[in-house]
């Protein structure tokens, strides 16, 4: 526990990782001045929309290693982070304060109440309980290293301001103007991630809200390939498997400028030729069937319908009428849908990046800059961004409780 009662630690950006490293900083440190900076008019804004209002705090897959695999970017430098800090830890964090967690069958975790109010009061009373000093519509303009050691900072209501330890946690900003680049860092400019496709094909477009349990979505001529739920929207495509392919194709899709060709196989757990082979015998088992008013597991009716009049099969057509021909049109578009993807959404409200501070000018013992000591960073200060899920909010946590407990002097 550092003894120096007038340190004095300011933590720029009001978000998840701010108020975690603030309040780790000022529970450890009781007599430090501890300080929050949030350009915004209120404090933690993305905890309150995460999840649809309902805040998915962490996940439950507890292996530091295997929950590393859930990142982009930052997966190698965050294994140790987590064995420091992870989602056991998160938990028993929250519940030590009164807030209990539950975990859905895809494993995210969120609070009993189902809101995302109930983690805001608990990040504000903490903070409120510790001491630590909240500043909102406050933004950080200027900074520049004290004589000695420490640092200078003008803020955007004409006031200035010093402090000994400094933890950047504000994230979206440019090399123009940002204050670590001042100091000497290097940055990698943000672009968004965790976003959704446009698409405007007339047929997909007149389907919005049908959802598939499970498609395979690839990008032709890349690696990009997940597997998952996969929804349509009236604008396009969404759903946790479009979620992630944006994430890890985060930088590659921003270099095609969101306009690609996006294959869908809609029944990942079979291919093509097999396929054939099913259609070609429901000649015999459904012969007298029309094919357009034929279920097709899993795949939901109006999708089938669709897909069956957009192979080019007529809408009265029976199955004992199917040509070879036919079958492997529909076996094709069944597996290998390809659609034109022209522009990008935000995840409704959520806005994620990655981009940010590079990990190798940073000590992740401590969150300390390798460069500037004295400067630590958190959550989306770093170039780290994890896959929809909770996984952000995660590293999140672990960045900001590591940097806030070696600002008190702790390692």
């Amino acid at each position: 526990m550092a003894s120096d009662s007038h340190t004095k630690i300011i933590v720029v950006g009001g978000g998840a990782a701010g108020f975690f490293g603030a309040i780790a900083a000022a529970e450890s440190t009781p007599n430090a001045r501890v300080v929050i900076l949030e350009k915004g008019p209120r404090t933690l804004s993305k905890v309150r929309i995460s999840g649809g209002g309902r805040c998915n705090v962490t996940h439950s897959c507890f292996e530091p290693r295997e929950l590393s695999q859930r990142y982009p970017r930052g997966a190698r430098a965050l294994i140790g982070a987590f064995h420091r800090f992870g989602p056991t830890d998160t938990v028993a964090w929250f519940e030590s304060r009164g807030i209990h967690l539950k975990t859905e069958a895809d494993g995210r975790m969120f609070p009993v109440t189902d809101s995302s109010q109930t983690i805001i009061d608990c990040l504000t009373s903490a903070a409120e309980k510790s001491g630590v000093r909240v500043l909102t519509g406050t933004a950080l303009t200027a900074v520049k290293k004290r004589p000695g050691s420490g640092f200078l900072l003008d803020l955007s209501n004409g006031e200035h301001m010093d402090c000994d330890r400094l933890l950047w946690a504000g994230g979206g900003c440019r090399p123009e103007g940002h204050p670590a680049v001042a100091l000497g860092h290097s940055l990698m400019p943000p672009v968004p991630s965790l976003f959704t496709f446009h698409i405007d094909t007339p047929w997909l477009r007149d389907l919005p809200g049908i959802s598939v349990a499970s498609a395979q979505v690839s990008v032709p001529g890349t690696d990009l390939k997940e597997c998952g739920p996969l929804l349509i929207t009236h604008t396009g495509l969404s759903g946790p498997v479009v979620l992630r392919l944006s994430a890890w194709g985060a930088r590659n899709l921003h270099e095609l400028r969101y306009e690609f060709p996006l294959q869908i196989n809609w029944l990942p757990q079979s291919n093509r030729d097999s396929l054939i082979e099913e259609l070609q015998a429901r000649r015999e088992s459904s012969g007298g069937q029309t094919i357009l008013r034929t279920r097709w597991n899993p795949l939901p009716a109006r999708l089938w319908e669709s897909l069956v009049i957009q192979s080019g099969i007529m809408p009265d057509t029976k199955w004992a009428r199917l040509s070879r021909a036919e079958a492997l049109n529909l076996a094709t578009l069944l597996t290998s849908t390809e659609l034109p993807v022209r522009g990008k959404s935000t995840n409704k409200e959520e806005f994620v990046t990655c981009g940010g501070i590079p990990l190798g000018e940073v000590d992740f013992k401590t969150m300390e800059s390798r460069i500037v000591p004295g400067l630590h960073f958190a959550g989306e200060a770093l170039d780290i961004d994890g896959i929809t899920g909770g996984f952000n909010f995660q590293a999140a946590w672990t960045t900001g409780w590591i940097a806030g407990h070696a600002m008190a002097g702790e390692s």
